[in-house]
C-alpha cells in the first residue's frame, strides 16, 4: 500500500493540462493502485492523478458505500450529460478545510479507457457522476471552485489562507 502525497493549493501542477495516456501499462496499473491506497486515506470518493503530481489523464471514483465500487479511468471524457443538475458540497484535500456547494449535472456518460486498455463507456449518476466530474477537471487543470462566481472563490480562497496559517 502505497499512500502518496496530495500536493497543495497552489501548486502550477493543479493548473497543468494533463498528459493522454497512450497505453495502459504496468507502471499505469500501479499508479492507480497509488491512487485507490491514496483516496482510501483521505476523506474523498476520487483522485485525479494531478493531485499527487502525476501529470496523466488518469482518475480512480469510488463513490460506493462499502469502497468496493473502483472506477479506473484514463483519457476520460464527457460525451453526453443530463439536462437536470444536481447540486453537492464538493472539496478537495490539495485545498483542506474549505468546501463549496457546486451544481454539475446530475447524470454523466464519460469514454475512457479501462484497466484492460479497452475503450469504455461509463454511465454515472448521482455523486458518483459528481465525483466523475470533479476528477476529469482536475485532469485539465482546473478545480472545483473554478466553477463559482468570482466573489465566492475569493473568498473560499481566502478562507483556505486563513487555516493554513
Amino acid at each position: 500500500m502505497t499512500v502518496r502525497k496530495i500536493l497543495q493549493w497552489p501548486d502550477k501542477r493543479l493548473r497543468t493540462r494533463a498528459d493522454e495516456v497512450h497505453e495502459i501499462t504496468d507502471e499505469v496499473r500501479a499508479i492507480w493502485q497509488d491512487m485507490v491506497d491514496t483516496m482510501d486515506a483521505m476523506p474523498g470518493v476520487g483522485l485525479g492523478a494531478p493531485q499527487i503530481g502525476v501529470m496523466l489523464q488518469l482518475a480512480v471514483v469510488d463513490a460506493s458505500a462499502d469502497r468496493k465500487k473502483r472506477i479506473l479511468m484514463a483519457n476520460p471524457q464527457v460525451i453526453e450529460s443530463s439536462a437536470k443538475p444536481n447540486e453537492y458540497e464538493e472539496a478537495s484535500p490539495c485545498l483542506p478545510g474549505v468546501s463549496a456547494r457546486i451544481t454539475r449535472p446530475r447524470a454523466v456518460s464519460v469514454r475512457y479507457l479501462n484497466a484492460d486498455g479497452v475503450i469504455a463507456r461509463g454511465e454515472f449518476v448521482g455523486l458518483e457522476a459528481t465525483s466523475v466530474q470533479h476528477q476529469i477537471d482536475h485532469l485539465a487543470g482546473r478545480m472545483y471552485f473554478d466553477r463559482l462566481s468570482k466573489t465566492k472563490r475569493d473568498m473560499l480562497l481566502r478562507k483556505a489562507q486563513k487555516l493554513k496559517g
